[in-house]
Order: C-alpha cells, then structure tokens, then sequence
C-alpha cells in the first residue's frame, strides 16, 4: 500500500512568504527553506521582521487570496490522486492553507498552526510534530504504508530520504549537487511517471 507525501510550497503553489515579501516590500522575507535548513530559526526571524513592520496575519491572508496554484499543478494532482492517495506535507500553516487548497481541489494536507493575537498580529507558531515531515512519514510506515516522496527544500529531504523512492521537483542547484542520489525533475509529466514507476 502506497501514500504519495508532497510538499506544497515550490512544488504545487508558489512561495507563500516570497509573495507576501513582494507584496509588502520587504525583500528579506524572501528568505525560504530553500535558503535556511533550520525551519525553527527561520521562523522567529520572519515573525520579528513582520513585527518591525508592523504587519500581521490579515496583510498575509489578503495576498495568499490572490495567489495562483503552479502552472499545471491543479492537473498533476489531480491525475495523481486518481491513481493512489496523496497527503501534502507542508511546513505552512492552516491560517494560510485554506485558500489554496480550494484552488487545488480540496487535497489532504497536514501542516501547522500560528499563533495570533486578538489584534492580528502573530505572536508564535505550533509544529504539528517534528521534524515534521520525516516524522509523518515514518507514521505512516508504521501503520503499514509504503511512501513516495518529493519536494524542493532543504526540509523535504528527511521525508525523501526515509521513503522508498523520493525526488526532487525544482530544486535549488546547490541542493541538487550537495543530494547527487536524489533524481530531479522540473516538469510535472517527468514526475508524474516516475511516481507512478515507483508505485
């Protein structure tokens, strides 16, 4: 029995806090996980950049409203989910994943929740588990299912190495290089049919 994990982020929707930071005009907030592997650090450092600016969960929401699964994402996941179950893993949180799961669908996905204050500001973060990804992952092998994994960040790598065939989608080159083993791919057609050989 097989669950297909995917990342969200890169992969299926563009890069939340990269929107947001274009947005705003606060370009460090382009900072992602592709950049810095320790989520924990990357997130107090976005949560004080947003407090200096005075910014909070209603200016994020309003831009996540306007933001546009991938081209051909809402197709891929869709011929996906026909053929075996699919959970999107993601490091994002509810507050910000609902608009975008009803542009893809409605899929599973498991993620984390923020903490905000009466006044909109965001005040701290819950992770669901962690490290989140491999630790779902490793769940599921628990119950008796075989995974198939693929994303493009340094987070993702934990949940690709541990399952029994695992990719990465639009990467970076220097996680590409530094993860020689781990095919890559940049068109959904090529990942499509290699989740489906691995199957």
């Amino acid at each position: 029995m097989n669950i297909v994990c995917t990342d969200l982020e890169g992969v299926l929707v563009p890069e939340i806090w990269i929107e947001f930071a274009r947005a705003a005009n606060i370009p460090e907030l382009t900072r992602t996980t592709r950049d810095e592997p320790d989520y924990d650090k990357l997130m107090k450092w976005r949560l004080g950049v947003l407090a200096e600016h005075n910014m909070g969960i209603k200016e994020i929401q309003q831009v996540i409203e306007t933001i546009e699964p991938l081209e051909g994402a809402r197709e891929f996941l869709d011929e996906l989910r026909a053929t075996t179950q699919v959970i999107i893993l993601s490091d994002t949180f509810e507050q910000f994943a609902q608009p975008l799961m009803r542009k893809l669908g409605w899929p599973t996905i498991m993620c984390n929740t923020l903490e905000v204050a009466p006044d909109g500001r965001i005040t701290g973060y819950k992770m669901r588990c962690t490290p989140s990804k491999l630790t779902t992952v490793q769940a599921l092998h628990s119950c008796g299912y075989d995974t198939i994994a693929f994303g493009d960040s340094y987070n993702d790598l934990g949940m690709i190495e541990a399952s029994k065939a695992g990719f990465l989608f639009r990467s970076t080159p220097e996680i590409q290089a530094s993860h020689p083993e781990v095919p890559a791919f940049e068109d959904y057609g090529e990942l499509l049919e290699a989740v489906k050989a691995a199957l």
